[in-house]
Parts: C-alpha cells; structure tokens; sequence
C-alpha cells in the first residue's frame, strides 16, 4: 500500500478497507490529486473541505499565510480580504487567528461560495465576522478599503506545461494568467492603490521565475514592495505597502 492509499484509509475509511475505497484507489492511481480524493486539506490547523475542487492550498501559500498572519496585530480590528480565494483557505486561517478582525473573501467562481461558507462553519469560526463576495478580482467591493490583502491569484503562463495531476483535474481559472504569467498581478497592482488603506498591506504570491516582473509592477504604481522568500528558499511573495 503505498503512502497515499495509507492516508487515505485512515483519513476517511477511517482503517476499514470498504468497496468505496478501492474505487478511491483506483481514482489515486488514475493521477487525481489525494485532497480531492479524500475531500478537504490540512491547513494551518484547520480542515479545508475541497467540495467545489477549488485550487488546492500548497504548503508554500500555507507557509507565508503563518508568516503574515505573525505579522498582524490580533488585537485590532482590522479588515482583511483573501482575494482569489478559492477554498478560502488564507481568509479561514486568518479568522481563525484573528478573532477580532473582518474577513472578506473575493471569489469569481460562484460553486466556490458554498465551500467556502462550509469551511467557515466546519472549522468554528466566527461566521459574523465574514462576507462572501462574488465577482471579478475588486470589482464586487466597490471603494471599499482594506488594512490586509492577502492572494494567492492565477500566475502561470499559458504555455507551460504542467504535471497531469495538476493540468487534468485542477481549475485552468485558478492556474493560468495569460502568456507572462502577470494578467492578474498587472490588473490587481493597477487597483491596489484604491483598496488598500495608507497603511495596510498585500501579500501577493507569484510565480518565482516572474516575481521581479511583479514587484516592477507595484513600483509602477508608486507602492512599496518587497520580495520574500519561500520555505524552501524561492522567492514567492511580494508584500506590498505605500511605505
């Protein structure tokens, strides 16, 4: 039984080799991803249900999640905002370790509403203390302003080639962000200015071959922006600021 099938027992059959999970095996060996297979994903201590086969939350956006979210001031009421957010895995985590703040999630994909609001709910948090809001990129906010904005946007270029088990069953719109990788990135460094109060922050992640190209952007706009590194020492995330 290979690591995979074992996690997958225990996770959901919970040690009994029922016909589902057989039919599960075969699914693992197809190339489809575990977290789908087994329906949710750890994060930063929460369990993020996959129900609407959003992007899956990698360790890397986990990683700088636990970064930002040491960063932040817990005692203030901060309004903060995952955009992109698929799962809503950044904003779960933040309302999660945040009890005080707001949390607002941007989502294009409607399916992905219902996942998130189930992640809210599963994981006990603060459901009060949240909005869903469906739309393109800042489009569905209006001229509202936030002190946090943390994304984890599209920014693969279309002509890479990526794994099958990336490329066959995760979400193109959640992936790819047009010949550079940027589209995304270039469209949110041109609105950032008016959502971002003076002296908030944006935690972008960005593909580490184009990270450079991200960071021009933000000063193009005549923002602050500095580059970190990730876990395993790529540079992944631009955090953006007015100073």
């Amino acid at each position: 039984m290979t690591r995979d099938e074992q996690w997958l027992l225990e996770e959901k059959y919970h040690g009994k080799k029922v016909p589902e999970f057989t039919a599960d095996t075969h699914r693992l060996a197809t190339g489809e991803p575990l977290a789908y297979v087994i329906g949710w994903q750890p994060f930063l201590d929460l369990r993020i249900n996959l129900d609407s086969r959003p992007l899956i939350p990698r360790a890397e956006t986990e990683w700088w999640t636990e970064q930002l979210l040491k960063e932040i001031d817990s005692s203030a009421g901060l309004k903060f905002l995952d955009l992109c957010a698929g799962s809503g895995a950044i904003g779960c985590a933040a309302l999660a370790r945040l009890p005080n703040a707001y949390v607002y999630f941007g989502e294009i994909d409607q399916t992905h509403r219902m996942t998130i609001l189930k992640n809210v709910r599963e994981n006990e948090l603060d459901e009060s203390h949240t909005s869903v809001h469906i739309g393109d990129l800042f489009n569905p906010f209006g001229d509202m302003k936030f002190d946090i904005i943390a994304t984890n946007p599209p920014y693969i270029p279309i002509d890479r080639v990526l794994p099958s088990n990336v490329f066959d069953y995760e979400p193109s719109l959640a992936l790819m962000a047009g010949k550079d990788g940027l589209d995304f990135i270039r469209r949110i460094a041109n609105e950032l200015p008016k959502h971002l109060t003076r002296t908030g922050t944006a935690w972008i992640e960005c593909d580490s071959t184009t990270v450079e190209m991200a960071q021009e952007l933000m000063f193009a706009q005549d923002l602050h922006a500095k580059i970190r590194n990730d876990q395993y020492g790529n540079p992944r995330v631009i955090v953006v600021s007015f100073h």
